[in-house]
């Protein structure tokens, strides 16, 4: 996509991830290194490392913070063709904008919820960029079917994926990192790649030709 684009993404993640936000190069750092490191004890986010998906969620993120402040050190060879906005990363990336984010959800609590049990989903909607991340790089390394035989955990963790976007096809994902569809089979979905498709249709963003099964 051009710079345009890219940085007008950077405020859509912003917007919606809120007090979850994370950098979007220091992410694809860490996806980078899962896929480098898969399973293994330099992987960042594997439950084969972690005996619970809390654990996991908290390495995670142990992980994410020390590639993003330079703690660990990772190869130049990784780094390449990453979306980098340096500035707006140290805006958003603030511990101020957090805070003032999780005042926001205090605030539309307070005036939507109308149930006590509501407000016990307050925590969820502080941490649902971790929620998330630990829910699909936990199932789907756990639980669900594969197409291919791999030499790590990575399974599909739904036959029709609506809800993570075709980040449950996991073990599609880590046969053929490189596409953008991350379906495989007749019956499966992705609904973030029919996302790119119509992304792409309208001049926003070019995807390029599909790698050849």
């Amino acid at each position: 996509m051009s710079k345009f684009w890219e940085r007008t993404f950077f405020f859509g993640c912003f917007l919606t991830q809120g007090s979850s936000y994370i950098s979007a190069y220091s992410y694809g750092l860490m996806h980078r290194l899962h896929h480098v490191h898969t399973d293994k004890p330099e992987d960042p986010h594997s439950p084969h490392n972690d005996p619970n998906p809390f654990l996991l969620m908290w390495a995670t993120r142990n992980s994410y913070f020390n590639i993003y402040s330079g703690k660990t050190p990772v190869e130049d060879k990784y780094r390449k063709n990453l979306p980098e906005w340096k500035a707006f990363d140290t805006i958003a990336h603030n511990w101020i904008f957090r805070i003032i984010w999780i005042g926001i959800y205090i605030a539309i609590y307070a005036t939507l919820a109308t149930a006590w049990w509501q407000w016990l989903l307050l925590p969820i909607t502080i941490i649902m960029g971790s929620f998330q991340g630990m829910a699909v790089n936990w199932w789907a390394h756990k639980f669900g079917y594969e197409n291919f035989k791999m030499t790590n955990t990575s399974k599909n963790i739904l036959p029709f994926d609506l809800i993570f976007w075709g980040e449950a096809y996991h073990n599609n994902h880590h046969k053929y990192p490189a596409r953008a569809n991350n379906a495989n089979r007749w019956f499966e979905w992705d609904m973030g790649y029919q996302s790119m498709r119509l992304l792409n249709f309208l001049g926003v963003i070019q995807l390029k030709p599909q790698p050849i099964q």
